[in-house]
């Protein structure tokens, strides 16, 4: 098994096989990354490419000063971003300067398969998904969000209360069909 530096300076010398060995590695949590910021895995597949595009493109830029999949998970997570981007313009986002948001609700989560939970995320409208996974997700603050989306604060914010407030729909949905399952 190549170490992280070889297997860069291979892909950096345009090896093929060591580009697939990048890919077979890191391609599932990058996917996993696209998933959640698209609407469908047809979506999430063309940002996969052409976030692979880019890494490939800009991997002798890499420095070493963070873990190779840091460096591809930002990569990927603004490829993803710029997809989505184009149709922001395109989204009813209504700017409130003071939310009360749900802080202290747990939901368990624990019934729930990965893929759908994706599912769930995936129905989310497209400005409501993007800033639950910067905010939720990606740990990012309303004012890095605001920048990064160029909208408001309060926009971020409304955003994601409505996010959490059609998760929590959605799950207290699936929930009832999953014990409605069992019992029968």
């Amino acid at each position: 098994m190549l170490d992280e530096k070889q297997l860069i300076t291979d892909c950096v010398n345009e090896k093929r096989e060591a580009q697939r060995i990048l890919y077979d590695r890191y391609s599932r949590r990058l996917m996993a990354i696209c998933l959640r910021y698209c609407r469908t895995r047809a979506e999430a597949e063309d940002v996969l490419q052409e976030t692979f595009l880019k890494i490939f493109a800009s991997l002798r830029t890499f420095r070493f000063e963070s873990k190779l999949e840091t460096w591809m998970t930002r990569i990927t997570i603004n490829t993803a971003l710029n997809f989505q981007r184009q149709r922001l313009y395109l989204l009813p986002m209504v700017d409130v300067t003071e939310i009360q948001l749900m802080e202290d609700e747990n939901v368990s989560l624990a019934d729930f398969h990965f893929s759908e939970l994706i599912k769930i995320v995936q129905a989310l409208p497209d400005g409501c998904r993007i800033v639950f996974n910067l905010f939720a997700i990606e740990g990012y603050v309303h004012s890095e969000i605001a920048s990064m989306l160029n909208i408001s604060e309060g926009t971020s914010k409304s955003q994601l209360f409505r996010a959490r407030t059609l998760l929590r729909e959605k799950i207290d949905q699936a929930s009832m069909k999953y014990e409605e399952g069992k019992n029968i």
